[in-house]
Formats: structure tokens, sequence, C-alpha cells
């Protein structure tokens, strides 16, 4: 058994989900305009349906607008559609040349409801990390049972995979405490 190998596959792993993480934490909103509100969008254009992003720029002018500026003007009304499918509580606006989303404030009731929202994501992410734990000690003591290392080897490889896995949980608390605190800004 290679012990670098196991600890490279299980921090390549963690770190895939943190990524993923922290990108399913992107598009939840917070008051504040972003473009990842907009990026899963898919516009139906020539009879097929393509992300938002090759049809159009997305940039962030003010704190709270979101500027759509299309490439070909006729696509204005389908990227304008596309988006109220997506997620009936953005508004766009369409003023024939582009298309401007404004962000609404979010009431005080519902900025805890996405923090609750967030605290059940994060708890499913910490038991995500400790399932990628658990695979890589279930290695570790196969190993063992194999005699391919000690008893003493092992001890200390699972050490080692518990401070991996303690590290990611801290900076997965860390991302959400900071998302939080986000949300609850006016």
């Amino acid at each position: 058994m290679d012990e670098n190998e196991l600890i490279s596959v299980l921090t390549k792993d963690m770190i895939k989900a943190v990524e993923a993480y922290k990108n399913e934490l992107s598009r939840i909103r917070t008051g504040r305009a972003s473009a990842a509100l907009v990026d899963n969008v898919k516009v139906e254009y020539f009879g097929a349906l393509s992300p938002l992003i090759r049809l159009a720029t997305v940039s962030i002018p003010e704190s709270r607008t979101i500027m759509i500026n299309p490439y070909d003007i006729s696509s204005l009304a389908s990227i304008e559609k596309a988006i109220q499918k997506h997620d009936p509580s953005l508004n766009p606006s369409n003023n024939g040349k582009s298309i401007t989303i404004l962000i609404p404030q979010l009431t005080e009731e519902r900025r805890k409801d996405i923090n609750k929202q967030i605290s059940k994501m994060l708890e499913s992410m910490k038991q995500e990390l400790r399932n990628i734990r658990r695979s890589a000690n279930d290695k570790i003591k196969s190993a063992e049972k194999e005699k391919a290392i000690e008893e003493d080897k092992s001890f200390k490889l699972q050490k080692k995979v518990q401070e991996i896995t303690d590290s990611y949980i801290e900076e997965i608390t860390k991302i959400t405490k900071a998302k939080e605190k986000d949300i609850m800004e006016i």
C-alpha cells in the first residue's frame, strides 16, 4: 500500500468536494448581485438550449444590479424568458439593447431561512467529507488485515487522515460562516 498515494487521493477528493460546495454556495442569493445567479440559465436559441454565457456577457455594474448584454440583439426576448423560467424571483427588464436585473433586498425572515438552508448544506458537506475519510480508513484497515502495513503505521495513517479531514471541515465551516455573515448584512 502506497501511503503517499492514499493521502494524495484523499486530499484530491476533499478538494473536489469543497470546490463543489463553494460552487453551490455561490448560487445562493445574498441580496447582492452575482453572476453565479444566472450561471445555470439555459436559453433556447435557434431551436437548441445554450448556456447564457455563450450568448451574452454578464456584468455587475452595481452591487444590486446584473447587466446582460447579448451578442445577438435578436436573442433578448429568449434570454429574458429563460431568466424568468430559471428563477421567478428575478425580474429582468429589457431596454431593447440589454437586460438589467435588479436584486431586491432580502427580508430578515428570508435571511434567516437562507441561513438555515446553508446550515443544512454544511452538515451535508461534513458528512460527505466523513464518508471520504471512512473510505480512506477502510483501505488502511484492509491493508493492515492483509499484513501490507504494520499496526503502528496503520494508526499513524488513520491519525493523518483524521487531521486532513478536520482541516477541510474547518475550511468549509469558515466558508459557511462568511456566507452567513454576508447574507445577514443589510
